[in-house]
């Protein structure tokens, strides 16, 4: 397990900077996400539509956890459970 410990130590500092690039580039990188998904589905001709609406629901998703992971500060908090989720993008 050395290997893998070695590895995560050497990591952490990366994740902390991504988080914190997610956090102050939430919207931004919300709105690029919305602007690619409407060229794919402008391409497909709305053939994938659903595809596409669930892959960029996920993929906000996935970042709101990454730029709010550190939200909760570590007092009382949630037990692991998720939040409400976002709406879908129009």
């Amino acid at each position: 397990m050395g290997l893998l410990d070695n590895l995560k130590a050497k990591l952490a500092p990366a994740k902390d900077k991504v988080g914190g690039l997610a956090q102050q580039h939430e919207g931004k990188i919300g709105h690029g996400l919305d602007k690619m998904a409407k060229a794919v589905d402008s391409k497909t001709k709305g053939k994938y539509h659903d595809k596409i609406e669930s892959g960029t629901g996920k993929a906000k998703d996935a970042l709101g956890r990454i730029a709010h992971k550190d939200d909760d500060g570590g007092t009382g908090g949630t037990t692991g459970t998720p939040g409400p989720t976002p709406p879908p993008a129009a």
